[in-house]
């Protein structure tokens, strides 16, 4: 999916270095998003070709669009840390700064 990003870049998912799935839980009724904490709400965290995080976010409600917004390091740290994955090396050192 291309995206033009609040600052002019254009970005394209399938160029991305790495990408990581949202995680779920299954709260008895429903698979529920670890990163939105909601059902019809979704994210996935990919990392630019030239080292930038950013999120993509969707919605199964009709009529929404998907976007994509830039992340800083340290929400890219949580938003890994949230959804059950490794932190990539240049994340490590801030998991003492979002971790307790």
């Amino acid at each position: 999916m291309i995206y033009q990003m609040e600052d002019g870049s254009v970005i394209n998912t399938d160029k991305a270095q790495e990408n990581w799935e949202e995680g779920t839980y299954w709260n008895g009724s429903n698979h529920i998003s670890r990163a939105t904490g909601g059902q019809w709400n979704h994210e996935k965290l990919y990392k630019s070709r030239k080292g930038r995080y950013y999120k993509e976010c969707w919605s199964q409600w009709q009529g929404s669009t998907p976007h994509a917004e830039w992340v800083d390091n340290r929400e890219a740290t949580r938003w890994l840390l949230v959804n059950g994955h490794d932190l990539p090396e240049d994340l490590e050192h801030l998991r003492d700064e979002v971790e307790e």
